[in-house]
């Protein structure tokens, strides 16, 4: 094996043995397969495009698979090895299109190389484990080719999460399939440096229009995040501890949850749910269980209910963990020894049953903690706030944004955005989203003219919000250039 997509990667340089993540050989080299199945897809995929034919539901099982192999999401190989398979139809099925479509128009079979990602196949398992040896990250030779495609490539899981994300409320554009075709098609070909770089920069730029796009299905669906208290003690009732990203489990889960006598919590990236208006009306919402993803050993053990993973992060049990029958998974994330909740039929909801008359055998939360934080500035909510904002600005009274956001992780050295959230001056506001914001939005850092001094904006891809608001308030201030604001 070889994987080096994320932060924890072993010596900063690549897993080898067994990912620092607790992945083991065997489904790395199961994903690096079918990613180089997703390859093909997008060869033909690509090629459609010349004759104006888009396959959606191979572009969304495109971004599925491709959400599957980031990192603490598919930990069940048996699920991988049906994804491959699945790949491997519908890869000939658009070859099928595409051989057609270019016959009718140019009178003749289409006669010119394709890569080994376009043409390889098997039916037999057996032999997906050999063939994945030979086309992983190492397989390009050359450092600078493979750098960038794999830079794309990580690019486009990112693209691929949020998409689905977007598609699961009813969301979807055509030229955010269309690119994710092109650019897996592309790390096919001996492209020159100029070339896999401007599509690097496009992965970006498309990055930004999914969470844009993410944004506008969540908010639609859901209402603008607004100032909210969130609780984090626990009440008598059993309780299901829901944890990822994915707020249409969430609603489904409230609505069927409702009158049962079992509570419901957020963990980790969900905390944000507690911001959106559509849930508040659930009064068995009790409010958030705990802290980042690294915790969940200890967290989910003293839940002593159920636990609901929507997506990413799940990392491996411990051998002093007893919580395996209360862990269920749905969606793209998968673990030997959880339940799995089945995807939704087209105009069908999920059955979380299951989950629910689990956590009815269950005791109610062990306490970890008490009191409130404040969330929910998102980029309506703040523009709200902007007179109140631009004010404290130019009074002096704000001086400074700095935004930390992203990821937490359970190294130690990540300490140092607490230290640095302690030390910043009074006149200083943290712009945030993500689970970083767990290093300090416990703390008692307190406000400015009523503004708290930590603006937590949602999850990950909520970071699209501190860009609105950087926006913003270069237009209210009037200026020429973004970097000429007092942010860091």
């Amino acid at each position: 094996m070889f994987c080096f997509q994320c932060q924890e990667t072993a010596k900063n340089q690549g897993c080898t043995i067994k990912g620092v993540c607790g992945k083991p050989e065997e489904t790395a080299n199961l994903q690096d397969l079918l990613i180089h199945v997703l390859k093909g897809i997008a060869v033909y995929g690509d090629k459609l495009k010349e004759f104006n034919v888009l396959d959606k539901k191979t572009s969304l099982f495109t971004a599925k698979a491709l959400f599957s192999t980031i990192t603490n999401a598919g930990w069940d190989d048996d699920r991988f090895v049906s994804m491959i398979k699945e790949g491997l139809e519908r890869r000939n099925q658009l070859r099928d299109k595409f051989l057609a479509a270019y016959t009718e128009k140019n009178g003749k079979d289409f006669a010119e190389d394709l890569p080994d990602a376009a043409t390889w196949f098997s039916d037999n398992p057996a032999e997906f484990a050999e063939k994945a040896k030979s086309v992983g990250v190492l397989a390009t030779e050359n450092e600078d080719v493979r750098s960038l495609r794999e830079l794309l490539i990580i690019g486009l899981k990112g693209v691929a999460a949020y998409a689905d994300h977007a598609a699961i409320l009813g969301f979807e554009q055509d030229d955010i399939y269309q690119f994710i075709m092109e650019a897996m098609a592309s790390t096919t070909k001996d492209l020159s440096v100029d070339e896999m770089v401007g599509l690097v920069m496009k992965a970006g730029e498309t990055a930004v229009n999914t969470m844009a796009l993410l944004d506008k299905a969540n908010t639609t669906t859901y209402g603008h995040p607004e100032i909210t208290e969130v609780n984090l003690g626990v009440r008598g009732n059993p309780g299901i501890l829901i944890s990822g990203h994915d707020l249409k489990d969430m609603e489904e889960l409230l609505k069927q949850t409702a009158g049962t006598g079992v509570d419901v919590y957020t963990h980790g990236e969900m905390l944000p749910a507690n911001y959106y208006p559509a849930f508040k009306k659930y009064d068995h919402f009790v409010g958030n269980y705990g802290s980042s993803w690294w915790h969940q050993n200890k967290e989910f053990e003293s839940f002593n209910g159920p636990i609901l993973l929507t997506t990413n992060c799940l990392v491996p049990l411990k051998k002093e963990n007893t919580y395996l029958d209360r862990l269920f998974t749905t969606g793209v994330v998968s673990y030997v020894g959880a339940t799995h909740i089945s995807d939704r039929t087209t105009g069908g909801v999920k059955d979380f049953s299951a989950v629910i008359e689990r956590a009815k055998q269950c005791s109610a939360p062990t306490e970890i903690e008490t009191g409130k934080i404040v969330g929910g500035f998102a980029h309506n909510q703040v523009l709200a706030l902007a007179d109140k904002v631009v004010d404290a600005v130019k009074s002096g009274a704000i001086k400074r944004f700095v935004v930390m956001a992203g990821c937490d992780g359970r190294h130690k050295s990540r300490n140092y955005y607490t230290e640095v959230a302690e030390k910043l001056p009074q006149d200083t506001i943290i712009l945030t989203a993500g689970c970083a914001k767990y290093r300090y939005n416990k703390l008692n850092l307190g406000d400015i003219g009523g503004i708290p001094r930590v603006l937590d904006a949602g999850q990950c891809n909520d970071c699209y919000s501190l860009v609105v608001i950087a926006l913003k308030l270069k237009e209210v201030f009037g200026l020429d250039d973004i970097n000429d604001l007092p942010i860091s």
